[in-house]
């Protein structure tokens, strides 16, 4: 894990939060790797005088891992939406009330009676996107609007393709392709699920989240990812686009959180309510590439971004489809699958 300390810098505060203007202390977040503008942390502390401490993880599982076992030391995780209702099942998550923040109004309405948090008792949030591919063009001419290109692709493609390490991006969109239920629990289907992804191992060359470097440095000519990760790889590889599968596509929350009992609470809760001011949700969609829910937020966002191809799907596109945690039968399933798949 890179770990990165951001020294607290002093300056004049300025604070949105309905409380004091002025905090001291610190705050240990624990977030994405590459996923965090230095320019928003440094904001926060002159604004509130605070020493921020950021750490990475690379996946919600590892992140989960770490918080189940208990005295991470963090305040804040930056999970996504099934992961937040995993979190809040198993009490791992103060319930901070952010609708009662002054900066909750600017919260888009569709992303506040959402299935991991209705109302929003514990999570404001941080960025969204969908999960597709990232193609290079140049290698391939054809349609590239189809999750065939991942699990049935063109003789040029085959062991050109890198596969996020994820069980939960990979399972489902094995279950679009094969227009099946997600979480579904029927043998045959599963039975189906499986063969697919046994039949398209052989084209994959990696399974990695390392999607930027394997892009660009042309390791690979296809890879799954994000959009905002699209995006930056965009601006280093003039060829890429990303795809808007007609079999469908994954859509995404990743949400400001705070652990149970975290040691800095009050300051974890500056952090939400700042994380809901527009000019603030911009730095972090500026630096990540990807959109945040905060009404307001395009007016500070970079033209290049707000206008791109990877945040403004095409016209007859499918709408992204948020997935609940799978029920606890499935899941085992699908971790024999995955198992024998990584073989």
């Amino acid at each position: 894990m890179r770990k990165t300390i951001l020294a607290a810098i002093s300056a004049m505060a300025v604070a949105a939060f309905a409380g004091p203007a002025l905090a001291e202390g610190d705050l240990h977040i624990f977030n994405w790797g590459n996923y965090t503008n230095p320019e928003l942390i440094k904001k926060f502390e002159e604004t509130y005088k605070i020493k921020v401490t950021l750490d990475d993880y690379d996946s919600n599982e590892t992140m989960l891992s770490k918080v189940r076992a208990g005295n991470s030391g963090y305040d804040i995780v930056v999970p996504s939406d099934y992961t937040v209702k995993i979190m809040i099942d198993e009490g791992l998550l103060e319930k901070t009330e952010p609708n009662t923040m002054s900066n909750f109004k600017n919260v888009r309405p569709e992303f506040v009676d959402v299935y991991w948090d209705k109302g929003r008792h514990y999570t404001v949030p941080w960025q969204y996107g969908t999960t597709t591919f990232t193609i290079n063009t140049a290698k391939y001419k054809g349609d590239i609007n189809t999750l065939a290109i991942m699990f049935n692709p063109p003789d040029e493609l085959k062991g050109r393709i890198n596969m996020l390490d994820d069980i939960n991006s990979v399972m489902h969109a094995a279950e679009r392709y094969l227009g099946i239920p997600r979480c579904g629990d029927d043998k045959a289907n599963l039975k189906k699920l499986n063969d697919l992804l046994q039949s398209a191992k052989p084209y994959w060359r990696t399974f990695s989240y390392d999607t930027q470097s394997k892009m660009v440095s042309g390791d690979v000519d296809v890879t799954q990812d994000w959009n905002g990760d699209s995006y930056r790889i965009r601006q280093q590889l003039p060829t890429a686009a990303f795809a808007w599968t007609k079999e469908g596509i994954e859509g995404w929350m990743d949400n400001v959180a705070v652990l149970k009992g975290a040691k800095n609470l009050e300051n974890a809760k500056l952090f939400q309510n700042f994380m809901m001011d527009p000019q603030n949700a911009a730095l972090a969609s500026n630096f990540a590439g990807y959109d945040n829910g905060i009404t307001g937020s395009h007016e500070f966002m970079t033209k290049d971004l707000a206008a791109s191809p990877e945040l403004n799907p095409p016209p007859g596109s499918p709408t992204p489809e948020f997935v609940p945690p799978c029920p606890a039968n499935v899941v085992e399933i699908y971790n024999k699958i995955w198992t024998n798949l990584r073989k």
